[in-house]
């Protein structure tokens, strides 16, 4: 028996045009079972206007679509939350709204599923400007260390698709921060995720609504290492995260917690990059904007 789906796509409702097309991509999902979508609208706009902006794709659409507040904590995690309980479905599945789902893939990770696992995702292809690069893992199965050692930026929340009723967004992430990879952890502990390695979403970058709040993503990676105490454990992963949080710093002009968190990261892996990225940026000698900008053209973030 095929499997139903509901897909939960998180909204704000200033982006109108690109939740018209994410929208669109998912309900023309070549898939031949039971395709429910649930937009959550998280901001406080006139009754009916995220419904005025997705009608346009719904008409005609085989599958069903409705839209709901945010009747959870405010923010992403509690947007997600309030569309699984929504759903009465055999699967889960998450689409930003600013993303893309590729022709096939619903059916090809319904049917990586079906060999055994409860949460997959899949490769993706980063779109950055008039760039778009593959992010591939270079492996059918993602387990607790390889999340650990790396963010494994493919393993994306407009990836995810899981059984109902077991996983739920941490609704405490500071501002949402993390809250997916989070999520990623926790259900690879579980079970090892089931990746589909083909770029099957198209990631859209420099338009989420966390590219520069840089307090926020300090706070999210504090508050990753503490609910995670795996991830200081792991030299790489530890250097990549204290990395972070040094470029993090040296973007709001703290120069010595910058130094500080390089000098963590350098100790655990000497080779980290991001150290001396962060300590250039602390210096003045590059600006933290040019060195994203450098990073997403390569499909890659800090």
């Amino acid at each position: 028996m095929t499997p139903s789906v509901g897909v939960v796509v998180p909204t704000r409702g200033d982006r109108p045009a690109q939740l018209r097309e994410a929208v669109a991509a998912v309900l023309a999902q070549d898939y031949p079972g039971r395709l429910s979508v649930a937009v959550v609208v998280d901001a406080p706009l006139p009754d009916g206007v995220v419904a005025d902006q997705v009608a346009s794709v719904v008409i005609g659409a085989r599958h069903t679509v409705r839209v709901l507040p945010n009747t959870l904590t405010a923010g992403l995690p509690g947007a997600r939350n309030t569309g699984i309980a929504a759903c009465d479905t055999d699967l889960v599945a998450f689409c930003d709204d600013d993303d893309l789902w590729l022709p096939g893939k619903l059916a090809a990770q319904v049917g990586a599923l079906r060999d055994g696992g409860e949460f997959a995702s899949c490769g993706i292809e980063v779109e950055y400007g008039c760039r778009r690069v593959p992010r591939l893992a270079g492996t059918s199965v993602v387990t607790v260390d390889d999340l650990v050692r790396s963010r494994m930026v493919m393993v994306h929340s407009s990836t995810f698709l899981f059984e109902r009723g077991g996983l739920w967004a941490d609704e405490s992430a500071p501002a949402g921060q993390n809250e997916d990879w989070d999520l990623a952890l926790r259900a690879a502990r579980r079970h090892p995720i089931v990746h589909v390695d083909r770029p099957l979403v198209r990631v859209r970058w420099g338009g989420s609504h966390y590219v520069a709040r840089w307090a926020d993503r300090i706070a999210g990676l504090d508050w990753m290492l503490a609910r995670h105490p795996e991830l200081a454990v792991d030299r790489r992963g530890a250097a990549r995260v204290y990395g972070q949080l040094a470029f993090g710093h040296a973007a709001l002009g703290h120069r010595r917690e910058a130094a500080r968190w390089a000098a963590r990261s350098l100790k655990a892996r000497f080779a980290e990059p991001r150290a001396p990225i962060a300590l250039a940026v602390a210096a003045g000698l590059v600006s933290a904007p040019r060195v994203l900008s450098a990073l997403h053209n390569r499909g890659h973030g800090i």
